[in-house]
């Protein structure tokens, strides 16, 4: 059936998002309330210590504790660009105010090539706004392997974004932003702009220095316990600096409460998953080609086109993808799985397991997957490969 005249009410999505939003909020309130555990809803600082451990103090009242554990999170970097700080909020946004716009702005500039610019270049495209991603590195997507990476932007240029590479932002002016590419200025009007260049940890202002907590460039220092090096004081998510992601947190979190509680447990990043939340979406976790190469590890990769899935091929009408896996060549185990390909997300998790356990192309080869799935791209994959 096709459907013609379509429109987008933005502001139906802005409020069906907050309702999403408050809902989850909720649940974890729940959660929290059943557990006991009274939530502070105030800025806090690190007063000092005390006989007893810490003491912390928020609107007014004093808290004491035996442990710490910081997980201040993250802020949107506030490049010193003429024109952002002057106008931010409004005509510059950053990543909270850009899910907050009622109306879908024509012309949408994106400084910055990352996740959360490609996403919501994804979605603005899509919604009708006339998208141009500026990036002063010559790819998009970051440490995404690099091949994924350039198909995603490809997918992009048909829905119509326009990418300016190597391009350096100078200057911010209603209406436009003023831009450096190869010694020549550009001008790209512009409705509103989006700040995507990356996050830093919060941690300004909250007293760590008051119990001597090392920290680099503003990042807490911690150990694969998620222990700082003041005794009974741990951290965890953005603050740390290591991956910015919420289920990195997630279990960054898990390995503290595991050191304070005496159980066995540390921290690994080999097998953590990033996911880019687009159309077509991008799954990844381990190695990608170029890292592999410059950890100078022996490796073999098999690709497979996802129209290998008969569940891809029949959710994707026209649409293509690719899974890349990578091997170590003398070990056969798993090192690195790459999509992009809608269903990538809820595929992804199986690939992790496979580099976290460690498991050689010949183990994985029994593994069973369901059928019709997307995951079974990574099965095809794999059997590519020789035991």
């Amino acid at each position: 059936m096709l459907a013609e005249n379509v429109l987008l009410d933005q502001k139906a999505v802005v409020q069906r998002r907050g309702k999403v939003v408050r809902t989850l909020v909720a649940g974890v309130s729940s959660s929290l309330k059943g557990a006991g555990v009274a939530v502070v809803k105030e800025k806090a600082v690190v007063k000092g210590r005390t006989d007893g451990g810490f003491q912390v103090t928020a609107a007014g009242q004093d808290y004491e504790a035996k442990r710490l554990l910081i997980a201040a999170g993250s802020v949107a970097v506030v490049p010193p660009i003429p024109g952002v700080r002057e106008n931010l909020g409004n005509f510059v946004l950053t990543n909270r105010e850009v899910l907050e716009l009622p109306e879908i702005p024509k012309d949408f500039v994106i400084v910055g090539g990352g996740v959360i610019g490609l996403e919501m270049a994804a979605y603005y495209a899509v919604a009708g706004s006339r998208v141009t991603v500026v990036e002063m590195l010559d790819h998009i997507a970051g440490t995404t392997d690099r091949e994924i990476s350039s198909m995603l932007q490809k997918e992009y240029r048909k829905k119509g974004v326009e990418f300016k590479l190597s391009t350096k932002v100078v200057a911010v002016e209603p209406g436009k932003v003023v831009c450096e590419a190869e010694g020549k200025t550009l001008e790209v009007p512009a409705d509103k702009v989006l700040l995507s260049i990356g996050r830093r940890a919060a941690t300004e202002d909250i007293g760590l220095e008051n119990i001597g907590v090392a920290m680099e460039r503003g990042v807490i220092l911690t150990d694969d316990k998620c222990r700082t090096n003041v005794e009974n004081v741990y951290a965890a998510g953005d603050c740390i600096g290591k991956v910015m992601l919420a289920h990195t947190a997630y279990r960054e979190a898990e390995v503290a409460v595991n050191a304070m509680l005496g159980k066995r447990d540390r921290m690994r990043y080999n097998a953590n998953p990033s996911v880019i939340y687009t159309h077509p979406e991008v799954a990844c976790v381990g190695m990608t080609e170029e890292e592999a190469r410059a950890a100078g590890v022996d490796f073999e990769v098999k690709k497979l086109s996802m129209r290998f899935s008969g569940r891809f091929i029949a959710e994707n009408e026209g649409a293509d993808g690719l899974c890349k896996v990578l091997i170590h060549k003398k070990h056969r185990n798993v090192l690195g799985v790459h999509m992009i390909g809608n269903g990538s997300s809820e595929a992804v998790w199986g690939a992790a397991l496979m580099i976290e356990q460690e498991l050689r192309v010949k183990d994985a080869k029994e593994i069973i997957f369901p059928h019709p799935t997307v995951s079974e791209i990574i099965r095809e994959t794999i059997w590519e490969f020789d035991d």
